[in-house]
């Protein structure tokens, strides 16, 4: 699932909004393990791209489940 979670966000990121949205969708669908994992990836691989979004949803302890 991580790496299903890794591709999809990877393809979509040229669009901040569907960015976003996956993001919180992948978070939702994995383990608290694979969260922190998933996490580190996405700030190592978007956020210049995507700071302002990654520090909502990550860095804030957004809540995945809604």
């Amino acid at each position: 699932m991580l790496e299903s979670c890794k591709i999809v966000l990877n393809g979509v990121k040229e669009d901040k909004q569907l960015f976003k949205k996956e993001l919180i969708k992948s978070l939702a669908w994995l383990s608290t393990e694979e969260q922190k994992e998933f996490s580190q990836w996405v700030k190592d691989n978007f956020y210049r791209q995507h700071a302002d979004i990654i520090d909502e949803i990550i860095l804030n302890k957004y809540d995945y489940a809604s």
